[in-house]
């Protein structure tokens, strides 16, 4: 059997050419030096090789032979120079175009590297008691997130009891807590200073009567919180009803404000909370206020830190950060659920 022959068809003389443009670019893309790309952009700024000279500290000589260098390069003359006439070639333009467009990037990735550097980077874990209620509270972390972008927040929702504890042992970035006595070795910023008032829900059999005293209130069952109890941060709430001779069992509790909230407006009895926190529950009609008109006891939330704990840049700034947004407002601001203005200095 005789051998095959395959015939292979030549390029086309245009397939060839574009082949060898390909070719060529590629070579000079690999050998491009970005030197002679930015010496050549100020030799085009200053329009001559003296004034590129002064402006990059070198002799006119080593401007001319980058300008040479980068001819060759590309197969162009980039410059026409007639005596005192200074004038780009079409390549000329075409390369200045193209050196303007890549000293911008190359200056802008500069920036963003420089910003990075200065961008926070960490994570923080914060320890909170439930559900605070502060516009001021809401307004640091969408100020704080906005400036430290890359840093990441865990925030832990816990007995106040609880974060004491965990704080004491250098467990976590700072907690945000009701104390009622501070604890040795812990630094700490008042943050709230909240008033508990008696509160019952709408289906308990007093909600709605405006003539009560406290007397018609001494057999009442409580939902309480489970830090209201004697020796706890809330057991304020304890001794008011011991001294008030309250005679009803405690039959519901929980550490979340929440869940005592939907107690109370469950009917399950009397119960304290924080007067700034149920405004709006007062307002559309699920509590209502029993006496005594001057509430029941003050509780204070603060943020609390471990003075020898090791701190992170990360923990450093939200530190710093929280203490000067609270500072801009009063205590009385700080509970106010709408964002007030900046008191002034």
């Amino acid at each position: 059997m005789g051998a095959a022959w395959v015939l292979l068809e030549p390029l086309s003389s245009e397939r060839h050419e574009n082949c060898h443009m390909k070719e060529k670019t590629q070579r000079i893309s690999d050998r491009l030096d970005w030197n002679l790309l930015r010496t050549f952009l100020v030799i085009a700024q200053e329009k001559s090789i003296s004034g590129a000279a002064v402006k990059l500290h070198v002799t006119q000589s080593a401007v001319s032979q980058a300008l040479r260098r980068l001819e060759e390069q590309f197969g162009r003359r980039l410059i026409e120079r007639h005596h005192s006439r200074f004038c780009l070639t079409p390549a000329g333009e075409e390369v200045l175009a193209a050196a303007d467009t890549i000293y911008g990037n190359v200056a802008q990735l500069a920036s963003s590297v420089s910003d990075a550097d200065e961008q926070t980077v960490g994570r923080i874990h914060v320890l909170v008691a439930s559900r605070i209620h502060s516009a001021v509270y809401d307004a640091f972390w969408a100020t704080f997130h906005r400036a430290h972008p890359r840093v990441e927040v865990e925030l832990e929702v816990m007995p106040s009891s609880e974060i004491v504890k965990i704080i004491q042992q250098k467990g976590a970035t700072a907690g945000i807590a009701l104390c009622k006595q501070m604890p040795k070795r812990l630094e700490h910023s008042l943050f709230l200073q909240q008033r508990y008032s008696l509160f019952c829900g709408q289906y308990h059999s007093l909600f709605g009567k405006s003539d009560l005293t406290m007397d018609d209130l001494l057999g009442e069952n409580f939902v309480s919180f489970t830090s209201d109890a004697l020796g706890d941060s809330l057991s304020p709430l304890t001794i008011f009803r011991d001294q008030r001779g309250f005679s009803g069992t405690v039959v519901a509790t929980s550490s979340h404000h929440d869940e005592v909230k939907r107690l109370l407006v469950a009917g399950f009895g009397i119960g304290c909370l924080p007067e700034h926190s149920v405004q709006h529950d007062l307002d559309e009609g699920r509590l209502w206020r029993l006496p005594p008109e001057e509430g029941v006891c003050s509780a204070n939330l603060y943020l609390l830190w471990h003075e020898d704990a090791h701190r992170t840049a990360a923990e450093r700034v939200f530190l710093d950060a929280f203490k000067t947004h609270i500072e801009q407002y009063t205590p009385a601001q700080r509970l106010l659920p709408i964002l007030p203005q900046v008191r002034q200095q």
